[in-house]
Formats: C-alpha cells, structure tokens, sequence
C-alpha cells in the first residue's frame, strides 16, 4: 500500500534524509519512532507531496507519487502536526468546505460527513465553533477532516502532540479504531504511544532507518547483554564464579526459597553471557534450575540502536 525506496533529501549542506525506504501492505497500523530532528517529518512530508525528494521513489496504493501526485493524494488522508483550522467556523462549516475543497461530490457529502463526525466522536461540538474546541476536539476535527474522501491510507504526524494525559489516551484510542480498516503510518518521539496504536515499529535516526519489525522481533533481535539465572549455592561462592568469569559485569541477587537465588546478569557489552555463566556455575559445581538471556523492552532496543548507529559514525 505504501512503497517506498532510497529516499534522499538535502537542506543546502544538511543531508536530512539519507536513504529511508520501508514498504507497508494494506491494513497495517505502523510507527515512524526517532527522536527530534530524526528526519520522520521530512519523510512524511516527502510521502504527501509537500516537498519532493532529490532522489528516490514513492508509490501509494500503486499510484508513483511522485509522477502523478493529485491521484496519489486521493488515496491518503494527512494529519500534519500542526494541522491548519478556521477558528470562527463552526465544525459542520469547516467540515464541509474541506469535503467540498477535497472534490467529494455533492450527493455523497452529506453522507460523510456524518461518517467523520461519528468516528471522530463529534457529535457533541458539531455546532460549535472549531476556536472554542479543547486541543483534544480540535484534533479530532483536523483528523476528521483528512477522512473526508474515504481514503485508503492514513498519514499521522505526532497526532499526540501538545494533549494532555487524558486527551492522549482518547486519541490512541481513536487511532485504533480507524486502524481496523485502514493503513495507517504514524510518527511520534513518544515511544509509548507507538508502542500501544502499532503492530509494526520503523526506528529512524540521523535521516536512516536504523531497526524495522513488530516490537516483538524487535526485542528479540535486541537481546544480549544480560542473561537471568536461578541457582543455588553460598552467595559469595556465587559470586567470586561469576565476577571472574566476567570482568566488569554487574550482577543483581534476589534470595528465593531453600537457598536458591535469582542473578540479574549484565554484561558490558550486547553479547548474550549465557553460556559463560553456565560454565562458570557449573565448573563451581553449583546448581541451576533455569538459564535464560534477558530479553530487551522496546524502550531500550529504541536506545541501543541510536547509540549504536551514533557509535558506528563515530
């Protein structure tokens, strides 16, 4: 539903975007994640036709965006960031001049308008004016206004930006929703809300896609530098095994029943240390119940592959 290839963008001598590519089927709710300034924005940016790359391709719902961007546009609806809005018009106004801006014809409008206006959850501010809205309605009005022509793939912009906890937690769940029949791709810096709204997580940094996969695979792929183990044996005894066995490592105990303990293992480096504890307890003639490595949380696979990829230009 979404292609896209070796993407490149130059601000005057600043390489902002450097080779992204990713392609998203249809029906799939994914997150753009990086920090500020990663370049997600320019991406978006370059996926909607608001500016164009200098080398590199883009197809949306099969349609080359970059040869034929008024039919790509049909196909996608866009949130940017800071999404524009008319303060003195009324919602239903402001929703059908958009309806009428996008080329929704006459004897279909009506009908979607009211279809936006029940899966954004506005009915209780229709006839309101957009200026006096909550961030949070305005929001939804905007998002609102990019579903007008029914399209097929939907483009967020940190939809989450400026809402406050309870304004967040609405908004991911509405983002949900319209996920279930949609192509939705997302970008945010707020881990946790990609986390919740997306199956699949592209990691962007300095203008590169550093990590692509569900969250799950992520971690997966992420895991070394720790390992978890229950065994049983005098704590100092335990302790002289492992320390010498790895130099530099820190290791965390929890007393368990009948002299058992659990070690919390990390290691200086990304290499699993299973199989050198093992050795180490079994050489020491102690006993283990369980040895496994420690799988990494989402959270920080996001911060091992920014050091890493800031490591590898070093």
């Amino acid at each position: 539903m979404i292609e896209v290839v070796d993407l490149h963008r130059w601000f005057g001598s600043v390489h902002a975007v450097r080779g992204v590519g990713f392609s998203i089927p249809a029906g799939q709710a994914v997150g753009l994640l990086g920090p500020n300034g990663a370049g997600k924005t320019t991406t978006l940016r370059m996926l909607t036709g608001i500016i164009r790359p200098q080398t590199g391709s883009i197809a949306i719902a099969g349609i080359d965006a970059l040869a034929r961007p008024v039919c790509a546009r049909r196909e996608f609806g866009y949130l940017p960031e800071s999404a524009p809005s008319y303060p003195e018009m009324a919602v239903r106004s402001f929703l059908a001049h958009r309806a009428r801006i996008l080329g929704v014809s006459g004897k279909d409008r009506k009908a979607r308008i009211q279809a936006v206006q029940d899966e954004c959850h506005l009915g209780p501010v229709y006839k309101r004016r957009i200026g006096q809205l909550s961030k949070g309605y305005r929001q939804r009005v905007a998002l609102a206004a990019a579903l007008l022509h029914n399209p097929k793939v939907l483009i967020l912009d940190e939809p989450t930006n400026g809402l406050d906890p309870t304004q967040i937690r609405e908004a991911r769940s509405l983002i949900g929703d319209l996920a279930q029949n949609r192509t939705v791709l997302v970008s945010s810096h707020i881990l946790p809300e990609i986390e919740r709204t997306c199956e699949r997580v592209i990691i962007i940094g300095a203008g590169k896609v550093l990590a692509d996969g569900t969250p799950e695979e992520l971690c997966e792929q992420n895991t070394g530098g720790g390992c978890i183990v229950e065994c049983r044996g005098h704590a100092a005894q335990i302790t002289s095994a492992l320390t010498a066995a790895l130099p530099g490592s820190t290791i965390g105990s929890d007393p368990l029943e009948d002299g058992w303990w659990r070690l919390n293992i990390r290691t200086k480096d990304s290499a699993d240390p299973s199989e050198p504890v093992g050795a180490a307890l079994s050489n020491a003639r102690i006993q283990i119940r369980q040895l496994r490595p420690q799988t990494a949380g989402l959270e920080e696979v996001f911060v091992r592959v920014l050091e890493d990829s800031i490591g590898g230009e070093e």
